[in-house]
């Protein structure tokens, strides 16, 4: 994939984590996703769902404990799209 590719994800990722956080809450690649947004396992669960759908993937489970940062979400989910 290409960087504006990586660049789409990540803006679309950006918009579905802002549906689950506080508007106040900054998301940018380095973010945190359960330190710095305060996200429990249901709410993962729930944006793992909605990424899933949006991009029409199917989402390993067990890559999920590996995924730290928004950076990192969004680079497994373009691997899962170039699948």
């Amino acid at each position: 994939m290409s960087t504006a590719e990586y660049a789409e994800i990540f803006a679309e990722v950006k918009v579905i984590l802002g549906r689950f956080v506080d508007a106040s809450k900054k998301i940018d690649e380095e973010t945190e996703l359960i330190n710095d947004l305060d996200l429990d396992s249901l709410r993962v669960m729930e944006i793992v769902q909605e990424v899933e759908d949006t991009f029409d993937i199917s989402f390993p489970l067990n890559e999920l404990s590996s995924i730290r940062t928004v950076k990192d979400f969004v680079l497994q989910v373009q691997q899962e799209i170039k699948a």
